[in-house]
């Protein structure tokens, strides 16, 4: 595999707030209600949902492809299972407000990858959302595991129990057969390197909510699902102590991002609280770390 450039950018050119401000996400959005689901290769075929109310914004002209471009991994499943959870808003939404919060260049065209090694080379972050259907062959994990090892990330995200873990244990094990994760703690840099998180952040799917509800809880933290009420954060690092792969178990990002106009309660509490802090946290701490 062809080593990847050095996809490190200096701090500088994010300039990300220290908030999120209300007065700024105080409208929440909803795009691609009227989508088609297609998975494209090419990220402008992303165009047609743009062009159905999601906002757009312009690049800066003299640096077209020095941009950030949130790419998804579309790998096989076993049978239910699917790549595409949360497809295609989490990755509309994240990419407008990450544009809309930081001074980052962020395309507006997201990105569908294969396991290819040609493919995977030119995005430095990779999101992969429900891995515990996940049915990699060996020569999909080295591929995964030279992309990862040559400069590239991978954040998984959107399983939840001690159970799906299992399930997806044999893929990290064809990923990582000599290397294991460590368990982040709060005091991890990741939690705070933009926004400043003072506990473990934990999104939950907004189908949640009214069954919470339903219960009388007022407070909504985590799936209705037992072992679910702890989140855990496990990367793996290279062997300079590059963090390649991070793991967030107990946890929906990809919902917080997707669902943001679903609920006034679960924006103020799970997409600006949680999500959207999380995730711009970990942008930015892997292009810069």
């Amino acid at each position: 595999m062809t080593t990847l450039w050095k996809w490190m950018l200096p701090a500088t050119v994010f300039l990300a707030l220290a908030t999120l401000p209300s007065q700024e996400l105080a409208t929440p959005r909803n795009f691609g209600a009227q989508r088609t689901h297609v998975f494209p290769h090419d990220a402008r075929q992303f165009k047609g949902w743009r062009h159905q109310g999601a906002p757009m914004w312009t690049l800066n002209p003299e640096l077209p492809n020095d941009v950030f471009t949130f790419a998804r991994l579309r790998y096989p499943v076993r049978k239910r299972g699917r790549w595409t959870a949360d497809y295609p808003e989490a990755e509309l939404n994240f990419s407008y407000r990450l544009h809309q919060l930081t001074s980052i260049q962020v395309n507006p065209y997201p990105a569908i990858v294969d396991i290819e090694a040609e493919q995977l080379r030119h995005y430095p972050f990779i999101y992969v959302s429900e891995p515990q259907n996940m049915d990699i062959t060996d020569e999909q994990a080295k591929i995964l595991r030279d992309y990862m090892l040559n400069g590239g990330f991978l954040m998984i995200d959107d399983f939840w129990s001690d159970q799906e873990w299992n399930e997806f244990a044999p893929s990290f094990k064809k990923i990582w057969p000599d290397r294991d994760y460590a368990e982040l703690g709060q005091d991890h840099p990741i939690f705070h390197v933009v926004f400043d998180l003072p506990a473990l952040p934990q999104a939950h799917s907004n189908v949640y909510v009214e069954e919470m509800r339903k219960l009388g809880r007022t407070r909504i933290t985590n799936e209705v699902r037992k072992g679910t009420e702890t989140p855990h954060f496990r990367a793996v690092h290279d062997d300079k102590g590059r963090m390649v792969m991070l793991i967030c178990l107990n946890n929906d990002l990809g919902d917080g991002w997707e669902q943001e106009k679903s609920d006034p309660y679960y924006f103020t509490e799970v997409s600006e609280k949680y999500a959207y802090p999380l995730g711009i946290n970990i942008v930015f701490y892997v292009l810069t770390h």
